[in-house]
């Protein structure tokens, strides 16, 4: 598990880059990216190379450094995690990414993956286990925790929503009237009654409350 704790780790020493599997990492908080540093440095075989606090300098810093694997949150201010290990990839595809949340949401885990990502992993997971999961990626095979895995199964199990049904949950998880919804998507109002119906159905829920509980617990529309 990360904690501010292990910033000054007395194990630290310095790591033969020319040998050591090199690390960059990606997260927007900087006590978790030195947290992290420390962490990852402290493990044999490791270092980190380069940090970087967002998805724009991650695509940057990348380019610059090309890593061996790079450690990458999903939630980030301007260019998300998604989004960038989708330019890194097109740039480089046999870019190794790791995502590193702190949210185990399956739509976040399914566009992780559909991205391009080698595995999920949570931040409060021990270190050895993200160590571990490290090498695995970097021998070049995928590897996912099987509760991460379980996640995933469960929305592929799921109805899958339609771009429109998703613009008509976010409207709804704002607060706003059928009448507005239509109104910001220019569509009447009996069409996004037909919308929330087909919603309430594949979520398996029986009103708006619940559909927004629903949609926010999976990560299916986020907040911000």
């Amino acid at each position: 598990m990360i904690s501010e704790n292990d910033f000054n780790s007395p194990n630290l020493g310095m790591p033969d880059t020319h040998s050591s599997i090199r690390v960059m990492i990606v997260d927007d908080h900087p006590s978790m990216r030195m947290g992290l540093a420390a962490l990852i440095d402290s493990q044999p075989g490791m270092t980190v190379i380069a940090e970087a606090s967002d998805g724009e300098e991650a695509i940057e810093v990348y380019d610059d450094t090309q890593p061996d694997i790079a450690l990458m949150d999903l939630r980030m201010p301007g260019i998300g995690g998604v989004e960038a290990i989708l330019s890194i990839r097109k740039s480089y595809p046999e870019a190794k990414v790791i995502v590193l949340s702190t949210y185990d949401w399956d739509e976040d885990i399914h566009r992780a993956i559909q991205s391009g990502a080698a595995s999920y992993l949570l931040k409060d997971m021990p270190i050895e286990e993200i160590a571990e999961t490290v090498k695995i990626v970097h021998e070049g095979d995928a590897s996912l925790p099987r509760s991460v895995a379980k996640r995933l199964e469960e929305r592929s199990q799921r109805e899958q929503l339609t771009e429109r049904e998703r613009d008509v949950l976010e409207s709804l998880i704002k607060g706003r009237s059928n009448k507005e919804i239509a109104s910001s998507l220019f569509i009447s109002e009996e069409t996004v009654k037909s919308h929330l119906k087909t919603l309430f159905h594949k979520l398996h829920v029986r009103d708006r409350t619940e559909a927004a509980i629903m949609a926010i617990r999976h990560g299916i529309v986020h907040l911000d």
